[in-house]
């Protein structure tokens, strides 16, 4: 018996193996007790000793590298996310955001551009689900609100200082606002993003309204100076500055500022809610002035 066995796992090894590691480590999973039973019979009649410790370090190692592809341990969730095609860009920024990982740990997603809506099909594993929210609590927080507060600040600024304001008004409450929007967020496979604004969000729209509420008409550009110090002194977050574009502390590069219309790295900073900016390298003339009036000696540079 023991020897059939034996034949057993050795031909679904040799057939599995060529079709990919995670197909093997999952076998592997399912029959490790007997792996177990052959490595220790091989150790003993080779005269080798038990040599329990390779066979636990051999051990160890399957288990890590099957930890590389969730997707094939988990129950993996086809998930549809859909939005209006003059806000195509809301998707993209998911598809961005997640495919590196999806794919590399076996899943898939595909993009549909219709006459009127955009739809992602993703097959997702827990963990990615878990990001997938994430990545639509940032397109409802920070996207959907700086649409909101576009059409409703009342203040006497140019176009880039009230882009910066919005900003700043977004990072001050994002964590805040992202908590609520991931209570919000649906359990079923299908998210239609303009659909959850419009009929989950309605409380946070009035506590944005309650908020605009304290910026007065008359919000001038030292105003707007005071209290972006005042966040920045709050602040102990810590990104970094490089050839123009923003990392945050574990040096992943930042680009949420492309919900707001185009990727900037005046409004990433604001944006990321930074205490500290670090600048490697040469920093351009203009963004060095923003980086002096905003942020004074917060600013270090390099």
């Amino acid at each position: 018996i023991e020897l059939g066995l034996i034949r057993f796992l050795i031909v679904a090894c040799l057939v599995l193996f060529p079709m990919g590691l995670p197909f093997f480590f999952s076998f592997f999973e399912i029959h490790k007790i007997h792996f177990r039973k052959i490595l220790t019979l091989y150790f003993n009649t080779s005269g080798k000793g038990s040599q329990a410790f390779e066979i636990d370090c051999f051990f160890r190692l399957v288990r890590i590298n099957n930890s590389f592809y969730p997707a094939y341990n988990n129950v993996v969730e086809e998930i549809v996310i859909t939005e209006r095609k003059e806000k195509s860009s809301y998707v993209t920024y998911i598809y961005n955001a997640l495919m590196n990982d999806i794919v590399r740990v076996g899943g898939k997603g595909e993009l549909c551009f219709g006459e009127e809506r955009t739809a992602l099909r993703l097959n997702l594993s827990p963990a990615l689900l878990k990001r997938l929210k994430g990545v639509l609590a940032e397109i409802l927080g920070i996207g959907y609100k700086y649409e909101f507060l576009s059409k409703n600040l009342r203040v006497a600024l140019s176009k880039r200082e009230k882009k910066l304001l919005a900003a700043a008004l977004i990072a001050a409450d994002f964590e805040g606002d992202k908590s609520f929007i991931l209570r919000r967020l649906p359990d079923t496979g299908e998210y239609a993003i303009d659909g959850i604004y419009a009929f989950r969000l309605a409380a946070l729209r009035e506590k944005w309204t309650h908020i605009l509420s304290y910026v007065p008409s008359g919000f001038s550009s030292a105003d707007l100076t005071q209290f972006c110090e005042f966040l920045v002194g709050e602040s102990r977050h810590k990104i970094y500055l490089k050839d123009g574009s923003v990392f945050g502390e574990n040096f992943t590069r930042l680009s949420r500022s492309s919900l707001m219309g185009e990727e900037n790295a005046e409004t990433e900073i604001i944006l990321s809610d930074a205490g500290f900016v670090y600048c490697l390298g040469e920093v351009d003339a203009s963004l060095c002035d923003f980086l002096q009036k905003y942020f004074a000696e917060r600013a270090i540079f390099s």
